[in-house]
């Protein structure tokens, strides 16, 4: 007798996820919640700094990358460095996922190529469907976090791409700092929030108002308010 044609579509195989993470429980929380509730994701590799970031996607090309904005290593462009090395592996695509909500960090890495950025607050199921979104060549963002690249994309491109190119003078690390001591924080403060030294502190400080040619920090404060990155 013959067999009724099967009505089902070929299994799918999974996506192919690469974690990249400095916080190796940022790492395992994401490898396990998508485990949990995104079946049909796989992680296949994990790595902790933009060197080894960019030998993963070189090596497994994996589907998507799930990109912390600031990694250590490289010439201290965090995930915009990881991004832009890899832009000879069309096959992968980068969504951005980050503790930070800063306009900076999500332009930088959104012009640097990643499709995407959502912050670590986003919930797992919201987190897959992002990843899925990315996979398939759509953009995926938390939602206030949209605003800034319709401002730098579109009618406020000009003002922040004169922020941006101000802002390449500066790492990762200086801007970081740069951004806290715009909000107000003491030395004191902004070290114990990066988990650095007062000197350390004083010295990117420095180094930030040679690069952007200021004179003290409530010139810097000003400076950041008006390019709305504080």
């Amino acid at each position: 007798m013959t067999q009724p044609p099967a009505s089902d579509q070929p299994e799918q195989p999974p996506l192919r996820i690469l974690v990249v993470d400095d916080h190796a429980l940022v790492r395992a929380g994401v490898r396990a919640e998508l485990a949990a509730d995104a079946p049909d994701l796989e992680v296949i590799a994990e790595a902790d700094d933009v060197e080894g970031a960019i030998a993963a996607v070189h090596a497994l090309t994996p589907d998507v990358v799930l990109l912390d904005v600031h990694l250590p290593g490289g010439n201290g462009g965090g995930g915009a460095e990881v991004v832009t090395a890899c832009r000879d592996v069309p096959a992968t695509r980068f969504l951005a996922l980050s503790v930070s909500d800063a306009s900076e960090d999500v332009v930088g890495v959104i012009r640097a190529g990643a499709r995407g950025y959502v912050t670590k607050a986003i919930s797992s199921t919201d987190l897959a469907q992002a990843v899925r979104r990315v996979a398939v060549g759509d953009a995926a963002f938390s939602p206030r976090l949209a605003g800034f690249v319709l401002d730098a994309f579109g009618a406020g491109a000009g003002e922040v791409a004169v922020a941006d190119s101000e802002l390449d003078r500066l790492s990762a690390r200086e801007r970081e700092v740069m951004r806290l001591i715009a909000r107000g924080y003491t030395y004191k403060e902004c070290a114990a929030e990066l988990f650095i030294s007062v000197k350390t502190v004083e010295t990117h400080v420095s180094a930030v108002l040679r690069k952007l040619q200021l004179s003290n920090r409530n010139e810097l404060t000003r400076w950041a308010a008006a390019r709305r990155i504080v």
